[in-house]
Protein backbone atom coordinates (compact mmCIF):
# COMPACT_ATOMS: atom_id res chain seq x y z
CA UNK A 1 0.00 0.00 0.00
CA UNK A 2 1.01 3.57 -0.72
CA UNK A 3 0.82 6.51 1.71
CA UNK A 4 -1.98 7.74 0.67
CA UNK A 5 -3.97 4.68 0.19
CA UNK A 6 -2.91 3.91 4.20
CA UNK A 7 -4.09 7.09 5.15
CA UNK A 8 -7.21 6.35 2.70
CA UNK A 9 -8.06 3.16 4.39
CA UNK A 10 -7.07 5.18 8.00
CA UNK A 11 -10.19 7.50 6.74
CA UNK A 12 -12.77 4.85 5.50
CA UNK A 13 -11.96 3.36 9.02
CA UNK A 14 -14.42 5.99 11.00
CA UNK A 15 -17.57 5.10 8.16
CA UNK A 16 -19.09 1.75 9.59
CA UNK A 17 -21.30 1.50 6.57
CA UNK A 18 -18.30 1.91 3.85
CA UNK A 19 -17.04 -1.73 5.19
CA UNK A 20 -19.29 -3.61 2.91
CA UNK A 21 -18.16 -4.39 -1.27
CA UNK A 22 -20.47 -2.02 -2.46
CA UNK A 23 -19.28 1.16 -3.68
CA UNK A 24 -21.38 4.07 -3.03
CA UNK A 25 -20.68 7.16 -5.37
CA UNK A 26 -23.96 8.48 -4.88
CA UNK A 27 -22.85 10.96 -2.20
CA UNK A 28 -24.53 14.24 -3.77
CA UNK A 29 -27.59 12.51 -2.36
CA UNK A 30 -26.28 12.57 0.82
CA UNK A 31 -22.80 11.25 2.60
CA UNK A 32 -21.88 8.69 4.93
CA UNK A 33 -21.70 9.67 9.06
CA UNK A 34 -18.73 8.44 10.79
CA UNK A 35 -19.73 5.96 13.59
CA UNK A 36 -18.97 8.72 16.57
CA UNK A 37 -21.67 10.86 15.11
CA UNK A 38 -24.49 7.64 15.33
CA UNK A 39 -22.96 7.47 18.73
CA UNK A 40 -23.09 10.56 19.65
CA UNK A 41 -26.77 10.64 18.63
CA UNK A 42 -27.23 7.36 20.53
CA UNK A 43 -26.12 8.18 24.06
CA UNK A 44 -27.98 12.16 23.92
CA UNK A 45 -31.22 10.18 23.33
CA UNK A 46 -29.93 7.55 26.54
CA UNK A 47 -28.66 10.42 28.60
CA UNK A 48 -30.13 14.46 27.43
CA UNK A 49 -33.45 13.48 26.36
CA UNK A 50 -35.52 16.48 27.78
CA UNK A 51 -37.11 19.87 26.77
CA UNK A 52 -34.27 22.68 27.22
CA UNK A 53 -34.64 25.32 29.68
CA UNK A 54 -35.96 23.29 32.29
CA UNK A 55 -33.21 23.97 34.99
CA UNK A 56 -32.58 20.66 36.13
CA UNK A 57 -29.28 18.76 35.00
CA UNK A 58 -30.60 16.92 32.45
CA UNK A 59 -32.19 19.83 30.77
CA UNK A 60 -28.52 22.06 31.25
CA UNK A 61 -26.65 19.24 29.72
CA UNK A 62 -29.31 19.26 26.70
CA UNK A 63 -28.56 23.25 26.82
CA UNK A 64 -25.13 22.83 26.34
CA UNK A 65 -25.41 20.62 23.27
CA UNK A 66 -27.53 22.61 21.47
CA UNK A 67 -26.15 25.58 22.51
CA UNK A 68 -22.53 24.27 21.67
CA UNK A 69 -23.75 23.16 18.25
CA UNK A 70 -24.76 26.24 16.75
CA UNK A 71 -21.03 27.59 17.83
CA UNK A 72 -19.27 24.70 16.13
CA UNK A 73 -21.32 25.27 13.33
CA UNK A 74 -20.50 28.78 13.21
CA UNK A 75 -16.53 27.71 13.36
CA UNK A 76 -17.00 25.59 10.59
CA UNK A 77 -18.67 28.42 8.13
CA UNK A 78 -16.36 30.98 9.38
CA UNK A 79 -19.43 33.40 10.98
CA UNK A 80 -17.52 34.30 14.33
CA UNK A 81 -18.22 37.90 14.81
CA UNK A 82 -20.11 38.38 11.25
CA UNK A 83 -23.46 36.41 11.84
CA UNK A 84 -25.34 33.81 13.76
CA UNK A 85 -26.35 30.43 12.21
CA UNK A 86 -30.12 28.62 12.37
CA UNK A 87 -30.11 24.89 12.36
CA UNK A 88 -33.49 23.61 10.80
CA UNK A 89 -34.79 20.24 8.97
CA UNK A 90 -33.36 20.82 5.52
CA UNK A 91 -32.34 23.55 3.18
CA UNK A 92 -35.43 23.56 1.80
CA UNK A 93 -37.28 23.97 4.80
CA UNK A 94 -35.02 26.78 5.79
CA UNK A 95 -35.06 28.55 2.58
CA UNK A 96 -38.67 28.76 2.41
CA UNK A 97 -38.81 30.31 5.68
CA UNK A 98 -35.87 32.64 4.66
CA UNK A 99 -38.07 34.09 1.60
CA UNK A 100 -41.79 33.97 3.33
CA UNK A 101 -39.75 36.45 5.98
CA UNK A 102 -38.38 39.11 2.82
CA UNK A 103 -42.32 38.78 1.44
CA UNK A 104 -43.35 40.78 4.49
CA UNK A 105 -40.72 43.37 3.41
CA UNK A 106 -41.47 43.40 -0.21
CA UNK A 107 -41.62 47.11 -1.55
CA UNK A 108 -43.61 48.39 -4.64
CA UNK A 109 -41.11 47.68 -7.62
CA UNK A 110 -38.40 45.31 -6.19
CA UNK A 111 -36.74 42.79 -8.37
CA UNK A 112 -35.42 39.17 -7.04
CA UNK A 113 -32.76 37.88 -9.13
CA UNK A 114 -32.53 33.29 -9.50
CA UNK A 115 -30.00 31.82 -10.98
CA UNK A 116 -31.63 29.10 -13.15
CA UNK A 117 -28.78 27.08 -12.26
CA UNK A 118 -30.09 26.86 -8.56
CA UNK A 119 -31.68 23.40 -6.68
CA UNK A 120 -35.57 24.07 -6.73
CA UNK A 121 -34.95 24.68 -2.95
CA UNK A 122 -33.46 28.13 -3.92
CA UNK A 123 -35.37 29.03 -6.40
CA UNK A 124 -39.26 27.77 -6.16
CA UNK A 125 -39.76 30.36 -2.73
CA UNK A 126 -37.73 33.67 -4.61
CA UNK A 127 -40.03 32.68 -7.58
CA UNK A 128 -43.54 32.69 -5.01
CA UNK A 129 -42.07 36.11 -4.58
CA UNK A 130 -43.61 37.59 -7.24
CA UNK A 131 -46.86 36.49 -6.25
CA UNK A 132 -46.60 39.55 -3.50
CA UNK A 133 -45.76 41.62 -6.25
CA UNK A 134 -42.20 41.20 -6.81
CA UNK A 135 -40.32 41.17 -10.25
CA UNK A 136 -38.62 38.15 -11.14
CA UNK A 137 -35.66 37.77 -13.20
CA UNK A 138 -34.09 35.14 -14.47
CA UNK A 139 -30.35 34.74 -15.01
CA UNK A 140 -29.86 32.02 -17.31
CA UNK A 141 -27.88 29.44 -18.17
CA UNK A 142 -26.27 29.66 -21.24
CA UNK A 143 -26.25 26.51 -23.58
CA UNK A 144 -22.57 26.67 -24.74
CA UNK A 145 -20.52 27.81 -21.59
CA UNK A 146 -23.25 25.93 -19.66
CA UNK A 147 -23.54 27.77 -16.75
CA UNK A 148 -24.73 31.59 -15.74
CA UNK A 149 -22.37 33.81 -17.30
CA UNK A 150 -21.39 36.08 -14.23
CA UNK A 151 -21.52 39.10 -17.35
CA UNK A 152 -25.08 38.49 -17.57
CA UNK A 153 -26.12 39.14 -14.12
CA UNK A 154 -24.58 42.88 -14.55
CA UNK A 155 -27.37 43.39 -16.89
CA UNK A 156 -30.02 42.04 -14.61
CA UNK A 157 -28.83 43.83 -11.46
CA UNK A 158 -30.18 47.84 -10.62
CA UNK A 159 -30.99 49.60 -7.74
CA UNK A 160 -34.58 48.09 -7.30
CA UNK A 161 -32.92 44.42 -6.93
CA UNK A 162 -33.63 43.13 -3.38
CA UNK A 163 -32.49 39.48 -3.34
CA UNK A 164 -29.78 37.25 -5.60
CA UNK A 165 -30.55 33.43 -5.31
CA UNK A 166 -27.65 31.15 -6.50
CA UNK A 167 -26.04 28.06 -5.87
CA UNK A 168 -21.86 28.07 -5.15
CA UNK A 169 -21.91 24.53 -7.00
CA UNK A 170 -24.78 23.17 -8.59
CA UNK A 171 -25.64 19.83 -7.62
CA UNK A 172 -25.65 18.98 -11.20
CA UNK A 173 -22.75 20.77 -12.86
CA UNK A 174 -20.37 20.59 -10.18
CA UNK A 175 -18.03 23.42 -10.74
CA UNK A 176 -17.53 26.66 -8.22
CA UNK A 177 -19.11 29.91 -9.37
CA UNK A 178 -16.58 33.09 -8.08
CA UNK A 179 -19.25 33.62 -5.42
CA UNK A 180 -17.17 36.60 -4.26
CA UNK A 181 -17.61 38.35 -7.22
CA UNK A 182 -21.42 38.16 -7.41
CA UNK A 183 -21.35 39.42 -4.00
CA UNK A 184 -19.83 42.60 -5.15
CA UNK A 185 -22.00 42.91 -7.80
CA UNK A 186 -24.77 42.72 -6.33
CA UNK A 187 -24.13 44.73 -2.77
CA UNK A 188 -23.18 47.25 -5.51
CA UNK A 189 -26.89 48.16 -5.95
CA UNK A 190 -27.59 47.24 -2.48
CA UNK A 191 -29.12 43.80 -2.68
CA UNK A 192 -28.43 40.57 -0.60
CA UNK A 193 -27.20 37.30 -1.59
CA UNK A 194 -28.53 34.34 -1.08
CA UNK A 195 -26.30 31.25 -1.72
CA UNK A 196 -27.11 27.62 -1.90
CA UNK A 197 -24.00 25.67 -0.41
CA UNK A 198 -25.51 22.46 -0.19
CA UNK A 199 -23.09 21.15 -3.52
CA UNK A 200 -20.20 22.78 -2.04
CA UNK A 201 -19.90 22.15 1.53
CA UNK A 202 -18.89 18.30 1.50
CA UNK A 203 -15.72 19.01 -0.69
CA UNK A 204 -14.54 22.59 -0.04
CA UNK A 205 -14.24 25.25 3.54
CA UNK A 206 -16.88 27.22 3.87
CA UNK A 207 -15.49 30.93 4.84
CA UNK A 208 -18.61 33.06 4.74
CA UNK A 209 -16.40 36.31 6.41
CA UNK A 210 -14.06 36.12 3.26
CA UNK A 211 -17.20 35.67 0.75
CA UNK A 212 -18.88 38.44 2.24
CA UNK A 213 -22.06 36.16 1.32
CA UNK A 214 -25.05 37.77 2.93
CA UNK A 215 -26.96 34.14 3.36
CA UNK A 216 -26.07 31.19 3.25
CA UNK A 217 -27.47 27.34 3.80
CA UNK A 218 -26.49 24.15 3.28
CA UNK A 219 -27.06 20.46 4.60
CA UNK A 220 -25.35 18.65 7.49
CA UNK A 221 -26.47 15.45 6.35
CA UNK A 222 -24.60 15.54 3.05
CA UNK A 223 -21.11 16.99 4.96
CA UNK A 224 -21.03 13.57 7.28
CA UNK A 225 -23.81 14.42 10.17
CA UNK A 226 -27.47 14.03 11.01
CA UNK A 227 -30.42 15.07 8.69
CA UNK A 228 -30.56 18.64 9.58
CA UNK A 229 -29.52 21.69 7.60
CA UNK A 230 -27.55 25.10 8.65
CA UNK A 231 -28.41 28.82 7.31
CA UNK A 232 -26.09 31.30 7.77
CA UNK A 233 -27.05 35.33 8.14
CA UNK A 234 -24.86 38.37 8.74
CA UNK A 235 -25.81 40.15 11.74
CA UNK A 236 -26.99 42.91 9.06
CA UNK A 237 -28.84 40.69 7.16
CA UNK A 238 -31.34 39.08 10.12
CA UNK A 239 -31.87 42.27 11.34
CA UNK A 240 -33.93 42.77 7.91
CA UNK A 241 -36.45 40.39 8.66
CA UNK A 242 -39.05 38.65 10.95
CA UNK A 243 -38.39 34.62 11.91
CA UNK A 244 -41.81 32.97 11.43
CA UNK A 245 -41.44 31.51 15.32
CA UNK A 246 -44.39 32.33 17.88
CA UNK A 247 -45.31 36.25 18.37
CA UNK A 248 -43.91 36.14 21.57
CA UNK A 249 -40.16 35.42 20.50
CA UNK A 250 -38.33 38.49 19.80
CA UNK A 251 -37.46 39.41 16.34
CA UNK A 252 -34.29 40.63 17.87
CA UNK A 253 -33.59 36.40 19.46
CA UNK A 254 -31.33 34.98 16.72
CA UNK A 255 -31.65 32.27 15.63
CA UNK A 256 -34.69 31.04 18.05
CA UNK A 257 -37.02 33.22 15.85
CA UNK A 258 -35.92 31.59 12.85
CA UNK A 259 -36.07 27.60 14.35
CA UNK A 260 -39.91 26.73 14.44
CA UNK A 261 -40.65 24.27 16.84
CA UNK A 262 -37.09 24.12 17.97
CA UNK A 263 -34.31 22.51 16.58
CA UNK A 264 -33.25 18.41 16.54
CA UNK A 265 -31.67 18.40 19.71
CA UNK A 266 -30.12 14.48 19.07
CA UNK A 267 -28.78 15.84 16.04
CA UNK A 268 -26.92 18.69 17.59
CA UNK A 269 -25.36 15.74 19.47
CA UNK A 270 -24.15 13.91 16.45
CA UNK A 271 -23.17 17.79 14.60
CA UNK A 272 -21.13 18.06 17.70
CA UNK A 273 -19.25 14.46 17.20
CA UNK A 274 -17.93 15.37 14.12
CA UNK A 275 -15.44 17.25 15.83
CA UNK A 276 -12.92 14.55 16.82
CA UNK A 277 -13.19 13.39 13.08
CA UNK A 278 -11.84 16.75 11.73
CA UNK A 279 -9.33 16.68 14.37
CA UNK A 280 -8.28 13.30 12.95
CA UNK A 281 -8.02 14.73 9.52
CA UNK A 282 -5.81 18.14 11.03
CA UNK A 283 -4.39 16.04 12.78
CA UNK A 284 -5.20 18.17 15.39
CA UNK A 285 -5.51 18.33 18.98
CA UNK A 286 -8.25 21.68 19.08
CA UNK A 287 -11.52 22.62 17.64
CA UNK A 288 -10.42 25.58 16.12
CA UNK A 289 -10.76 27.10 12.78
CA UNK A 290 -7.20 26.27 11.75
CA UNK A 291 -8.57 22.83 12.37
CA UNK A 292 -11.27 23.04 9.99
CA UNK A 293 -9.44 24.41 7.05
CA UNK A 294 -6.39 21.67 7.53
CA UNK A 295 -9.05 19.21 7.58
CA UNK A 296 -11.01 20.08 4.11
CA UNK A 297 -7.67 20.90 2.92
CA UNK A 298 -7.07 16.59 3.25
CA UNK A 299 -10.69 16.47 2.11
CA UNK A 300 -9.66 17.90 -1.25
CA UNK A 301 -6.52 16.36 -1.44
CA UNK A 302 -7.85 12.35 -1.40
CA UNK A 303 -10.90 13.89 -3.39
CA UNK A 304 -8.86 15.15 -6.57
CA UNK A 305 -7.31 12.66 -7.64
CA UNK A 306 -10.50 10.27 -7.90
CA UNK A 307 -12.34 13.12 -9.70
CA UNK A 308 -10.14 13.81 -11.92
CA UNK A 309 -9.60 10.25 -13.14
CA UNK A 310 -13.53 9.81 -13.75
CA UNK A 311 -13.98 13.19 -15.84
CA UNK A 312 -10.49 12.02 -17.85
CA UNK A 313 -12.40 8.80 -18.58
CA UNK A 314 -15.75 10.45 -19.52
CA UNK A 315 -13.79 12.71 -21.69
CA UNK A 316 -11.93 9.82 -23.37
CA UNK A 317 -15.72 8.92 -24.66
CA UNK A 318 -17.37 10.24 -27.57
CA UNK A 319 -20.64 8.54 -27.03
CA UNK A 320 -20.84 10.32 -23.13
CA UNK A 321 -21.40 13.56 -22.70
CA UNK A 322 -20.43 15.39 -19.43
CA UNK A 323 -22.55 17.89 -18.74
CA UNK A 324 -21.09 21.02 -16.84
CA UNK A 325 -17.19 20.29 -16.43
CA UNK A 326 -16.61 18.88 -19.91
CA UNK A 327 -15.79 21.89 -22.50
CA UNK A 328 -13.49 23.75 -20.52
CA UNK A 329 -10.33 22.68 -18.28
CA UNK A 330 -11.99 24.58 -14.83
CA UNK A 331 -11.69 22.25 -12.09
CA UNK A 332 -14.82 21.13 -10.35
CA UNK A 333 -15.85 19.21 -6.98
CA UNK A 334 -16.67 15.19 -6.98
CA UNK A 335 -19.96 15.74 -8.46
CA UNK A 336 -19.71 14.50 -12.19
CA UNK A 337 -22.83 14.53 -14.02
CA UNK A 338 -23.34 13.04 -17.65
CA UNK A 339 -25.23 11.62 -20.52
CA UNK A 340 -25.28 9.32 -22.85
CA UNK A 341 -25.70 8.90 -26.75
CA UNK A 342 -26.87 5.59 -27.12
CA UNK A 343 -28.73 4.72 -23.45
CA UNK A 344 -31.67 6.57 -21.37
CA UNK A 345 -30.13 7.59 -18.17
CA UNK A 346 -32.07 5.35 -16.33
CA UNK A 347 -30.66 2.46 -18.39
CA UNK A 348 -27.08 3.13 -17.98
CA UNK A 349 -27.52 3.61 -14.09
CA UNK A 350 -29.43 0.56 -13.70
CA UNK A 351 -26.67 -1.03 -15.33
CA UNK A 352 -23.80 0.42 -13.33
CA UNK A 353 -25.88 -0.57 -10.36
CA UNK A 354 -25.87 -4.05 -11.16
CA UNK A 355 -22.32 -3.86 -11.21
CA UNK A 356 -22.39 -2.85 -7.46
CA UNK A 357 -21.81 0.88 -8.22
CA UNK A 358 -24.53 2.99 -6.37
CA UNK A 359 -25.05 6.00 -8.61
CA UNK A 360 -28.55 7.60 -9.88
CA UNK A 361 -30.54 9.21 -12.45
CA UNK A 362 -32.56 12.08 -12.88
CA UNK A 363 -32.83 15.89 -12.45
CA UNK A 364 -31.61 16.30 -8.85
CA UNK A 365 -34.55 19.07 -8.40
CA UNK A 366 -32.35 20.88 -10.73
CA UNK A 367 -35.57 20.89 -13.03
CA UNK A 368 -34.98 24.24 -14.45
CA UNK A 369 -31.48 23.95 -15.27
CA UNK A 370 -31.88 20.98 -17.53
CA UNK A 371 -34.74 22.47 -19.38
CA UNK A 372 -32.52 25.85 -19.66
CA UNK A 373 -30.09 23.44 -20.94
CA UNK A 374 -32.39 21.43 -23.24
CA UNK A 375 -32.09 17.68 -21.34
CA UNK A 376 -35.77 16.54 -20.78
CA UNK A 377 -35.65 17.08 -17.25
CA UNK A 378 -37.88 13.88 -16.99
CA UNK A 379 -35.01 11.59 -18.43
CA UNK A 380 -32.55 14.16 -16.97
CA UNK A 381 -28.40 13.11 -16.26
CA UNK A 382 -26.67 10.13 -14.87
CA UNK A 383 -25.00 11.62 -11.77
CA UNK A 384 -21.93 9.95 -10.12
CA UNK A 385 -20.94 11.82 -6.97
CA UNK A 386 -18.04 11.20 -4.98
CA UNK A 387 -16.27 12.18 -1.49
CA UNK A 388 -12.61 12.16 -0.37
CA UNK A 389 -13.76 8.69 1.59
CA UNK A 390 -14.16 6.60 -1.75
CA UNK A 391 -11.50 4.69 -3.02
CA UNK A 392 -9.24 4.78 -6.50
CA UNK A 393 -10.62 1.36 -6.65
CA UNK A 394 -14.31 2.24 -6.73
CA UNK A 395 -13.54 4.96 -9.64
CA UNK A 396 -11.87 1.89 -11.44
CA UNK A 397 -15.19 0.00 -10.76
CA UNK A 398 -17.31 2.53 -11.94
CA UNK A 399 -15.02 3.39 -15.27
CA UNK A 400 -15.45 -0.80 -15.73
CA UNK A 401 -19.21 -0.71 -15.41
CA UNK A 402 -19.41 2.03 -17.82
CA UNK A 403 -17.21 0.21 -20.36
CA UNK A 404 -19.69 -2.78 -20.63
CA UNK A 405 -22.82 -0.66 -19.45
CA UNK A 406 -22.83 2.73 -21.83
Amino acid sequence: MSAPALHRAAVRAWFPSLSDDFALLENAGGSQVPGVVADAIRDYMLTSYVQLGAGYPHAKRADQVVDDAHRFIETLMNADGVGKVALGGSTSALTYFLAGAYAETLRPGDEVVIAETNHESNAGPWARLERRGATVRWWKVDRDQQDCPIEALGELLSERTRIVSLPHVSNILGHVVDLERVVQMAHAVGARVVADGVAYAPHRVMDVAKWGVDWYVYSTYKVYGPHMAALFGRDEAWAEVEGPNHFFIPKTSIPYAFELGGVNHEGCAGLLALRPYLRFLAGSEVDDRPAVIRAFEEMEALERPLHDRLVNYLRSRDDLLIVGQGLTDRRGVGTVSFISKKLSSAEVVARVQAAGVGIRSGHMYAYRLLQGLGIDPESGVVRASLLHYNTEAEIERLIAALEHAA
